[in-house]
């Protein structure tokens, strides 16, 4: 027991001494730990370095702060120039929208003689001299008006004369008081176009939404469309177009097809609007319609080369008949067949008669009559002589004709 005893009491002083010799070193710990803290924190500040603790509502907490206004919320403006708005703000004011006005419907009754809107579309600002300003659009779009009134960007609405159409061309000019016009279009040239290039259309889609605009690139140059001036069913005419993917709707014919420049190199003209076609919008180009427009404006009319021959294409023509009437050689399957030739007309003085064939034009293979009047219509001007190759009895022949400026 007495072992026990002291062996238990000599425990007790360890521990005891144990727990003194914690204590001194906890204290020691507490002092260096201040220590720190008083050297640490001012240089922790020196560098904008704060302890930051979030506490578990205080995310709700600015929430709430800020539903309360207390938060500050910046609306932010941006200035957003490119390329395109550039050139749709250098073009965009030479376009305008037509209205074809014409006696119809219930405007048009006892008590009331007024006309009504037949249709709408689009046209461009292109030239302004003295107190008159000359607007190009698409002959569809002016034809068979009786009045003709352009609502220009700002709202403006005001009479237009009609100075002429072709047909042919599917263009018109229209001219107007200059007195409110401020912005004319600049000319470009759509000989240099590329498939690829960035183009931007600008019209009246709709009748509705005037001045939108749409971008696409040049699909194609150069294409050629069949057309059916006549609506009879036959082709009449191949119409050179350009081809864009930039959105054509109807009311956009007559509108502007700009480059990226700003500069007009097109005249929107039609949309081919079929159930498996999309993104095919086709325009006029500026240089082709440029000396139809110079036409248009100086004599009402275009002045082209008339031959005064009435034709039917040898390819339409029976077999049969290709050798027994018009007796032409076997291997000869194409050309133009004159059934009828006015007198003291150009191919009258030229010697041309009824039933004589046509198949070359200053060295230049006509198959059939659009082609003859590609020629004529394109590469000819009045008072120009031509050289015609054709079939007289199965035999070759050649004349030279001198070209008038009637109407064909």
């Amino acid at each position: 027991m007495g072992y026990y005893d002291q062996d238990h009491q000599n425990r007790y002083k360890r521990q005891k001494g144990n727990r003194g010799g914690y204590f001194l070193a906890s204290l020691i710990g507490i002092i260096l730990g201040a220590i720190l803290v008083i050297v640490a924190v001012p240089k922790l500040s020196d560098y904008n370095v704060l302890p930051y603790t979030v506490e578990p509502d205080e995310e709700l907490q600015e929430e709430a702060d800020g539903n309360n206004g207390n938060a500050n919320v910046q609306n932010v403006s941006l200035d957003v120039v490119t390329d395109v708005t550039k050139a749709v703000d250098k073009a965009g004011d030479a376009v305008v929208s037509i209205t074809n006005i014409q006696t119809a419907g219930f405007w048009s009754n006892e008590n009331n003689g007024g006309g009504q809107p037949a249709g709408t579309g689009s046209g461009v600002i292109y030239k302004k001299e003295g107190n008159t300003a000359f607007i190009v659009t698409n002959h569809h779009v002016v034809e068979g008006a009786q009045e003709l009134e352009v609502s220009l960007p700002d709202g403006a609405k005001i009479p237009a004369r009609l100075v002429g159409s072709d047909i042919w061309t599917d263009l018109a000019v229209l001219e107007v008081d200059a007195k409110e016009i401020k912005t004319v279009a600049e000319f470009g040239d759509s000989d240099t176009l590329k498939p690829g290039e960035p183009v931007i259309a600008i019209g009246n889609p709709l009748g509705q939404f005037s001045g939108s605009v749409t971008q696409g690139i040049i699909s194609g140059v150069e294409r050629a469309v069949p057309v059916d001036i006549d609506q009879n069913g036959t082709v009449d005419w191949q119409a050179e177009v350009l081809q864009t993917d930039a959105a054509i709707n109807p009311g956009n014919s007559g509108g502007a097809l700009v480059n990226i420049s700003g500069q007009l190199i097109g005249i929107n003209s039609m949309k081919i609007a079929q159930n498996a076609v999309e993104g095919i919008g086709l325009a006029i180009p500026i240089n082709y319609a440029r000396p139809v427009i110079d036409d248009l404006e100086k004599f009402g009319e275009v002045r082209r080369p008339y031959m005064g021959i009435q034709l039917t294409s040898v390819n339409d023509i029976p077999g049969y008949y290709q050798q027994e009437a018009l007796k032409l050689p076997k291997d000869v399957k194409t050309g133009v067949a004159i059934t009828q030739v006015e007198p003291n007309s150009p191919a009258a003085q030229a010697g041309l008669k009824e039933m004589d064939v046509i198949v070359e034009m200053d060295g230049e293979e006509i198959k059939d009559i659009i082609e003859l009047r590609q020629h004529l219509y394109t590469k000819k001007a009045v008072g120009e002589q031509m050289k015609i190759k054709f079939y007289r009895e199965g035999k070759l022949q050649e004349t030279t004709i001198k070209l008038s400026g009637e109407t064909f």
